[in-house]
């Protein structure tokens, strides 16, 4: 068992706030996971890093200097996953060479981030409120299965209409994150899924 949980996040842009804000919205959407650590001793992090390049060379050096740790590197797939491995499909997208860590430690938003927030569509329309267009947001209950292509600009369309105004990622994304339900999330993104129950293994 690792002495803490480190998780290499692709989004938040390139400023600080945005880092920020991309960390505090995943770290509610892993609230369970966090304090089932904690209750193990386990110390937890989660490192928003900007572009998915950023986030692997970030991964790339945690592997080197926090050994003792279990890192984790969870990027958007950027397209449907046709590899037998998250490894395999990177490689092959991003040319990225192979780190010296298995499978289990690389996770993907298949195809992006906005899958997991247009899983939990009660969640969006409560946090958009009036004037929001659910009709317009992908029927397909298999989420890992709606383009990357057509994600933001359905949210977009969803929203145009809101007093927050137009899906934004970072503005909107990063607090949506933290408001989804996983359980929801995890049914109908199977990638998602995977993530939760590696980790759960980990701190078991």
């Amino acid at each position: 068992m690792a002495d803490e949980i480190r998780i290499y996040l692709e989004g938040g842009g390139n400023g600080k706030d945005g880092k920020a804000k991309m960390r505090r919205g995943f770290d509610a959407f892993f609230s369970d996971l966090k304090t089932a650590a904690r209750g193990k001793r386990i110390r937890w992090q989660v490192i928003a890093c900007g572009s998915r390049n950023n986030a692997f060379e970030d991964f790339n050096i945690a592997l080197r200097q926090h050994p003792h740790a279990f890192n984790i590197l969870l990027v958007d797939s950027e397209g449907p996953v046709q590899q037998p491995s998250p490894w395999a499909h990177l490689h092959q997208r991003d040319q990225w060479p192979s780190p010296a860590a298995d499978d289990s430690h690389c996770h993907l938003m298949a195809q992006a981030m906005e899958a997991w927030i247009i899983a939990d569509k009660n969640t969006v329309a409560t946090y958009f409120g009036q004037n929001f267009h659910r009709g317009t947001l992908p029927a397909n209950p298999n989420v890992e299965q709606i383009h990357k292509d057509d994600l933001e600009p359905a949210l977009v369309s969803a929203t145009k209409h809101t007093q927050k105004g137009r899906y934004h990622k970072i503005r909107h994304g990063a607090d949506l994150i933290g408001r989804l339900d996983p359980a929801i999330v995890r049914r109908k993104a199977g990638y998602c899924d995977r993530l939760f129950l590696t980790i759960a293994a980990e701190i078991d």
